[in-house]
């Protein structure tokens, strides 16, 4: 499959996103935004007027499966369709790309709400493997309990996702890096905005084996779920903002990951928001679901 092995190809990721509207009532953005990294790779946002979260979901097409990587913050497919969207886009590639038969794996960077909300419209799709995105369940899937320090490896069929355990905002976190495109999908571990960290000493070890990690991949664009920052260095929208039109992009870099191992210096033994450029450290010490 062209793309999927060898050296991610150099594309920009120049995107509007829809990001919301003044009135929820009147917006006329889609339920759920497609757009198309190449012809195996999409990325998918939910709509501001349905969760003000706008979870950023991922799309991957192998030669043998495809994974869906989250599955955003309403359960309802009648206000969030997103099985008929990816149903849709899988459709339009298999066309394209023609099997006898056609898997679909759903995977998880962690098991907080507007991450998996979803998942129950996958139940009864043919051909199709939910993994829970609870420790016990995806740590099996994946092998980290016997292994926690391992990268596990999916293979798609030409495509193969390399997976790590990021503990540090949520016990299960999992970041996925994907050869073919150079993107490492870090979930609510690294992204634009608000960084809440549950267990200071395991984000800690996580941001160092993410910058190891990367000096030895061809990582092109560092991708969490969400954009929460204004493009004014050091401000956030405030929770539950349903209108950002002033977002950054919402790929990051590997330097921007050492900015955060400089951060996590700076912050030190302090609990509370820290604010930075580019991204906002919460270290408390009760999770609230983010």
């Amino acid at each position: 499959m062209e793309g999927a092995e060898g050296s991610a190809p150099a594309r920009t990721l120049d995107v509007r996103w829809i990001h919301g509207s003044p009135s929820a009532k009147h917006n006329t953005d889609p339920d759920i935004q497609v757009h198309a990294y190449d012809a195996h790779t999409v990325i998918l946002r939910q709509n501001m007027a349905i969760d003000y979260e706008a979870p950023f979901m991922f799309l991957l097409f192998g030669e043998e499966r495809a994974v869906l990587i989250d599955t955003g913050a309403t359960a309802s497919a009648e206000y969030f369709p997103l099985r008929r969207v990816v149903d849709e886009v899988m459709e339009t590639w298999l066309a394209a790309h023609p099997r006898d038969a056609y898997e679909l794996l759903v995977l998880h960077t962690h098991p907080h709400g507007d991450h998996i909300a979803g998942d129950g419209q996958f139940t009864g799709r043919p051909g199709t493997r939910v993994v829970d995105a609870a420790l016990d369940s995806a740590w099996e899937f994946f092998g980290f309990h016997d292994d926690p320090e391992g990268v596990a490896r999916v293979d798609l069929g030409g495509r193969v996702l390399e997976c790590l355990a990021t503990p540090g905002h949520h016990e299960a976190a999992v970041t996925f890096f994907d050869p073919g495109t150079g993107f490492l999908l870090t979930g609510d571990t690294v992204y634009p905005g608000r960084l809440y960290v549950e267990d200071w000493p395991a984000f800690t070890r996580t941001i160092d084996r993410l910058i190891d990690f990367c000096a030895t991949r061809p990582v092109t664009h560092v991708l969490g779920c969400h954009i929460e920052m204004t493009r004014q260095q050091g401000r956030d929208y405030p929770v539950r903002t349903t209108h950002q039109p002033d977002e950054p992009p919402l790929q990051m870099t590997t330097d921007q990951l050492r900015g955060i191992r400089a951060a996590i210096e700076t912050v030190g033994d302090r609990p509370g928001r820290h604010v930075f450029d580019d991204f906002v450290i919460c270290r408390r010490d009760t999770p609230d679901g983010d």
